[in-house]
């Protein structure tokens, strides 16, 4: 790292703190010994699943297998009353087709834009993309950042780049992700969190992973996002959303991550207008313990039929 990139860093976390990275793994552990019994867990099961994102995101993607997407996102199992997740997400020349088959019901199309998963592709591109999914209806963005950028220090180009999608994304909700892994401290991960929150409108996400590299969402990169996003709210007033993604399987870890969201953010943020998973099988998952909380009975994996990649 530069001269300049170290002083751009001092510069920052003089005015937004540091992370306890001790102190954040103390709390997260203790999550995880959280015991939820009976109707607490069934809400909170069918909860995460009204929170789940289901996407599709290959070169092979076809509008047959969107159209399946959008009807398990829909109707996620039969005979057993459960919500539908919040949303399916495409690449922007799918929007389209998911637009017609979730008309009518509260599942929103999102598509992520901006050169996804990598972000290296001119800024014209990019922004270009956002405006094409939007155009064909994509009621909410997820882009990356420019992750070489914030390393090299040039935070006020990241937020110009993020503050332009913004502009780009009109009416539609806009997720920044931050690509955690790559950012490499809890520091670095509040810094970033606190750089896109500061050109972000209400309610639109940050978000930590792409689901695309080998270290995705874990409870504690999330407590810092958490904790970012309780910081700026008590010192602006503008609630941020968020969104963990890639990493989480199971209906157990769901729960914590729950639980973290309760504990930090309060029931304001219980909700998917301003939280969000992503995970390959967590969907599945979550139907099974619902399953058996209503039956008494585990149903073997393959009795949920198969969705295509959640992240």
């Amino acid at each position: 790292m530069s001269t300049s990139a170290h002083a751009a860093f001092r510069r920052l976390f003089h005015e937004i703190g540091t992370v306890d990275a001790v102190g954040v793994e103390e709390r997260v552990a203790k999550f995880a010994t959280r015991s939820i019994k009976k109707k607490s867990k069934l809400f909170g099961l069918k909860l995460a699943v009204t929170m789940v994102d289901l996407t599709t995101l290959e070169g092979k993607d076809t509008p047959g297998k969107v159209a399946s997407l959008c009807q398990k996102a829909i109707a996620p199992h039969e005979g057993i009353d459960v919500p539908s997740t919040a949303a399916v997400c495409v690449y922007p020349a799918m929007v389209k087709h998911a637009k017609k088959h979730v008309a009518g019901t509260s599942v929103r199309v999102a598509s992520v834009a901006t050169a996804f998963p990598s972000g290296q592709a001119p800024l014209k591109t990019r922004l270009a993309e956002v405006r094409s999914a939007v155009a064909d209806g994509a009621d909410e963005i997820d882009m990356v950042i420019n992750r070489g950028a914030f390393l090299s220090g040039e935070f006020s180009l990241v937020q110009d780049e993020i503050r332009q999608v913004v502009e780009a994304c009109g009416s539609s909700t806009l997720k920044v992700i931050l690509e955690t892994s790559e950012l490499e401290t809890y520091d670095n991960i509040r810094a970033a969190s606190f750089l896109a929150m500061q050109v972000l409108r209400p309610n639109d996400f940050i978000k930590t992973s792409t689901g695309k590299t080998s270290a995705n969402a874990t409870l504690g990169n999330n407590q810092v996002m958490l904790e970012a996003i309780r910081d700026f709210y008590f010192e602006t007033g503008i609630p941020i959303a968020m969104k963990p993604a890639g990493g989480i399987r199971t209906a157990k870890q769901a729960l914590q991550f729950l639980i973290a969201v309760k504990e930090t953010l309060g029931d304001e943020w219980l909700n998917n207008q301003r939280y969000r998973f992503g995970a390959s099988t967590l969907l599945n998952d979550l139907l099974r313990q619902i399953e058996k909380e209503r039956s008494g009975n585990y149903q073997a994996p393959y009795y949920f039929s198969e969705a295509a990649e959640s992240y």
